[in-house]
C-alpha cells in the first residue's frame, strides 16, 4: 500500500506504523512525507484504531531527510519570495501550501489532531525531521542504542516539524535552547536525563513495552473521553488563563455524562467491565 511505510493494526486495535526505508537508515523523502500524511489524516482516524506506535525498520528510526534528492531537497520553490503577511493569509492555498510549508509541519500538525494515543518508540538514530516528528507523539521511548540529534545549525538551517513549539513544553526552554545551539548528537541517556524520553529499553524489550503502554491506555477506556483529554491537555496546558481550561473542562464534562459517562458510572456501580460505544471520530465540540 505504501512505499516507504508498512501499517499493521492489532485485534485490540493498537496499530503498529513502521517507517520503512532501511536500506537508507529510514531517511525521509517527499514520498514519506506524503504517506505519513495520509497515514495521520486517514488510516490512524478510522475508528478501529485505538493507539498507534511509530518505530522504524532496521537499525535506525529515521536518520533525517534524504539530502540527495535534486533541487531543493525539501521540496519548496525556489521562485517564491513570500513575505509574512501574504504567507500567513494563503499559507493553505497554492502556491505556499506546497512551495512554501514545511513538509514536517504538515506531519506534526496531523499527529497532535489525531484524538488518540501516538507512541514512539525509537529503536535508533533519529536526527533532524526523525527526531522532530515524535515531538508531536504523546510519549517517546527509546532503545539503547538510539541517537536523537536536533542537528539543524550544522546544515545552516532552522528547527521545523512545529518543534519550536513542541520542544520547549516537553523538556523546558533552556534544555531545548542547549540541545539546538549544540546541534550534538544525544544518547539515549542524554535525552532521558533531559526528560525527553519516557523510558529506555533494552532493543528486544522496546516495541513491547510500548505496545503494553498503549494497552494500558485503551482497555476498557472511553475513545471519546480519551480523544477529548488529548485536546484539552495540550490546548490547556498552553492557554494563557485558567478560565479557558475551565470553559473546555465543563462542555466536555457535560457531553461525556450525557454519553460514556453514562455506561461508565453503571460499570462501576455494577462491578463490571463497561462497554463503551463513543467514537474518537464522533467528538463533541468544545471550543
Amino acid at each position: 500500500m505504501y512505499e516507504t511505510l508498512t501499517w499493521a493494526v492489532d485485534a485490540d486495535g493498537i496499530a503498529t506504523l513502521t517507517i520503512n526505508r532501511p536500506d537508507a537508515l529510514n531517511a525521509f523523502d517527499l514520498t514519506m512525507a506524503r504517506e505519513l500524511l495520509e497515514v495521520f489524516t486517514t488510516d490512524a482516524r478510522d475508528d478501529a484504531v485505538r493507539a498507534v506506535v511509530v518505530t522504524g525498520a532496521g537499525r535506525a528510526f529515521c536518520a533525517g531527510m534524504d539530502l540527495s534528492a535534486q533541487g531543493n531537497v525539501f521540496g519548496l520553490d525556489e521562485s517564491l519570495t513570500p513575505t509574512p503577511a501574504d504567507f500567513r493569509a494563503s499559507y493553505d492555498e497554492p502556491p505556499y501550501a506546497d512551495g512554501v510549508r514545511d513538509t514536517g509541519g504538515k506531519i506534526t500538525l496531523a499527529i497532535h489532531a489525531l484524538p488518540k494515543p501516538v507512541i514512539a518508540a525509537i529503536n535508533g538514530p533519529a536526527v533532524g525531521i526523525g527526531a522532530t516528528m515524535t515531538l508531536a507523539m504523546d510519549l517517546r521511548l527509546a532503545s539503547t542504542k538510539a541517537r536523537i540529534g536536533f542537528v539543524f545549525g550544522r546544515l545552516g538551517i532552522v528547527p521545523e516539524a512545529c518543534s519550536t513549539w513542541f520542544l520547549p513544553r516537553i523538556v523546558g526552554i533552556q534544555q531545548a535552547l542547549e540541545w539546538v545551539y549544540s546541534a550534538d548528537i544525544l544518547t539515549a541517556e542524554q535525552a532521558l536525563a533531559g526528560r525527553l524520553l519516557r523510558s529506555v529499553h533494552e532493543p528486544d524489550e522496546l516495541l513491547p513495552a510500548a505496545y503494553e503502554l498503549a494497552r494500558s491506555f485503551v482497555t476498557d477506556r472511553s475513545p471519546v473521553a480519551l480523544g477529548l483529554a488529548k485536546q484539552m491537555l495540550y490546548r490547556n496546558s498552553a492557554a494563557a488563563d485558567p478560565l479557558e481550561a475551565h470553559l473546555t473542562d465543563s462542555l466536555a464534562m457535560f457531553w461525556t455524562s450525557i454519553g460514556d459517562g453514562k455506561e461508565g458510572v453503571a460499570a462501576f456501580m455494577e462491578k463490571r467491565t463497561p462497554s463503551f460505544t463513543g467514537k474518537a471520530s464522533e467528538l463533541p465540540p468544545i471550543v
